[in-house]
């Protein structure tokens, strides 16, 4: 290679074209912005009349881009190759997983009031008086200047979107950390900030976008409170329905506080972030013009029928307040059924168990129906301070008196997991390094005693222990022998006492047989087994494997297949209502789900 080429290497191109329904919109451009600012190079997305920096969240949107829509991806610079390959892969997943909200079917209503008819974000029935919002800015005191009122907004959404990672929503909160990110690198005062929100919302008006201006606006307001100038919101007491233009992703965190039964909004759209949370939290919301609508007069917002009913008549109240009880009546029976068995329409009883972190959440799966744990994860004794013996033996027992059947996964930190009194060396990729079952080598005291404690606690129970992270039989064969070996120390029979491992490093799909010889149950852990199988860390910012990728089911039928012992899963997977059925399809006749939605998943299976 020539010194010239070296020193100028020719720029890569691709075109890419916009396959999803709902356009580049923000959530995908800032997955695809943090990864593009990952590489060194210099990446730019190209129209026939734009030409804007690709790892800015911000010029990106200003392209508008729509389906069918395409763009020209240009890389120059070190690691270009592997920039381009990257890119096009997360670019083809977003645009896959990127689906349109399905339009709700309306049902047909008879009603004698004035009837407003809208497009329906959530479904339900509710009766209450008329609420417009209503808002003011207050000025408090301030001592901070703009750089460090923006660190700070950075630092909560990224808070906002740690608490919520494990939903769907939680995306929202992370595309706009990064559209604020990328906004204020070009900002040096309130004032430049506020014009470039301005400059840059009003280049999505019009467009399919146009629901998105929100974001830019609730990212400038988050600015402004930290600098002293708050928008100050004021709710009723009592039950109503919010007639609003628009609601920002924030507010609608302060809307669940409130007695609101309703939400009637005028300016936005089914795939605005608005609508997203409104689903999340299963309040019923139409969009419809709200400008008939009279202060305090009662209104029923009917979103299975899509209309909302001014001065309704004695019938009109009864047949809302009968469809209402419906709603009630259907919750209800999901509720009362939960400590009922799943059983499929062939007859098939499939097991739901319980993914529990402590003892109150597993007093919680025992009130929602779990009819055991099939991961109890012990991390939650292991917080601040290292926990006594008597300390974890007490409350292991507490949790095992709750259920006849329960799994406890020894203890996992390590890797996105720490603890401030373990000395685990710093590492490369802690993905890769000490983590799970491999603590047993490097901090044997620490899991003598766990081991100790739940052995106390389990007394003449048959329970079921399983390591973490498990890779080879050596290494499940060895932990075994320690845990036989503690039993030993103290003189306790542990004859009664199941080992098994969770399955969640690759490598064990292909030495199944030889595991088959030595372990007495298996339960997979989707979580990890996908991070391992598409080498895409599971708290990646920007990057996200398709929890329904057939490479995944292609792994988990293997595992049933190859195995002969017990096989259950813990995974997020297992409550996914889109996996189920292809789940004990495959033949798992196990699943181990969060508390809450015990009571769905076995309704989901009722349909089988």
């Amino acid at each position: 290679m020539s010194l010239f080429k070296h020193f100028f290497p020719k720029p890569l191109f691709t075109q890419l074209t916009v396959t999803s329904n709902n356009g580049f919109h923000l959530r995908p451009v800032a997955q695809f912005a943090s990864l593009a600012k990952s590489f060194p190079a210099q990446i730019t997305a190209a129209t026939k009349h734009k030409t804007v920096d690709a790892k800015a969240v911000n010029a990106l949107l200003s392209l508008s881009l729509e389906k069918g829509d395409s763009f020209t991806l240009s890389i120059k610079g070190k690691k270009a190759e592997e920039a381009l390959q990257s890119l096009l892969v997360l670019f083809e997943t977003l645009m896959q997983n990127d689906k349109e909200v399905k339009k709700i079917e309306k049902t047909a209503y008879i009603y004698e009031g004035s009837v407003t008819e809208g497009e329906i974000i959530s479904q339900g029935v509710a009766i209450a008086p008329a609420y417009r919002y209503s808002s003011e800015e207050v000025q408090h005191k301030n001592d901070l200047n703009f750089q460090e009122a923006h660190a700070q907004s950075i630092d909560e959404l990224e808070s906002l979107y740690a608490s919520r990672k494990e939903k769907e929503n939680a995306m929202i909160y992370l595309a706009q950390r990064e559209l604020l990110s990328s906004l204020g690198e070009i900002s040096q005062s309130l004032v430049e900030f506020e014009a470039l929100i301005e400059e840059e919302s009003r280049k999505l008006a019009g467009t399919r976008l146009d629901a998105k201006r929100s974001d830019y606006r609730d990212i400038l307001q988050r600015v402004k409170k930290h600098l002293g100038l708050e928008v100050k919101v004021t709710f009723p007491d009592t039950p109503f329905i919010l007639l609003c233009n628009d609601l920002l992703p924030s507010e609608i965190d302060m809307l669940l506080e409130t007695k609101v039964l309703g939400v009637i909004l005028k300016e936005t759209s089914v795939n605005s972030h608005s609508a997203i949370l409104l689903r999340a939290a299963g309040i019923c919301s139409l969009i419809a013009d709200t400008k008939t609508f009279k202060q305090n007069e009662i209104l029923i917002l009917d979103t299975h029928s899509g209309v909302i009913v001014q001065t309704p008549s004695s019938d009109d109240l009864q047949k809302a307040n009968v469809r209402s009880a419906q709603d009630a009546a259907q919750n209800l029976h999901s509720a009362k059924k939960r400590f009922e068995s799943a059983t499929t329409q062939k007859g098939k009883v499939i097991n739901v168990f319980a993914n529990v972190g402590d003892v109150n959440s597993a007093k919680i799966a025992k009130e929602e129906g779990a009819e055991g744990i099939g991961l109890l994860r012990s991390e939650f004794l292991f917080k601040e301070v290292k926990p006594s013996l008597e300390t974890q033996q007490n409350a292991y027992k507490e949790i095992f008196d709750l259920f006849s059947n329960i799994t406890v996964r020894t203890l996992d930190v390590g890797g996105d997991k720490a603890l401030p009194y373990i000395d685990i060396p710093s590492e490369a990729n802690p993905f890769l390094g000490i983590r799970g079952v491999r603590l047993f080598q490097t901090h044997p005291q620490l899991l003598e005693e766990q081991l100790h404690a739940i052995f106390l606690a389990a007394g003449e129970k048959s329970i079921k222990i399983m390591f973490p992270m498990v890779s080879t039989v050596e290494e499940f064969t060895e932990t075994k022998a320690f845990a036989l070996k503690v039993a030993e120390k103290y003189q306790l029979d542990i004859s009664h006492i199941l080992f098994g491992i969770m399955v969640e490093v690759p490598s064990v799909l292909f030495l199944l047989e030889k595991f088959n010889e030595v372990v007495d149950f298996y339960s997979i852990g989707t979580n990890d087994l996908t991070q391992y199988l598409f080498a895409i860390e599971r708290t990646h910012s920007s990057l996200k494997a398709d929890a329904l990728s057939p490479v995944l089911f292609s792994a988990i039928e293997t595992i049933l297949n190859k195995a002969s012992k017990p096989v259950s899963i813990c995974g997020e997977l297992a409550g996914n209502k889109d996996a189920i059925e292809r789940l004990l399809a495959l033949g798992l006749e196990t699943l181990s789900v969060s508390p809450k939605s015990i009571a769905q998943t076995k309704e989901e299976i009722r349909h089988v």
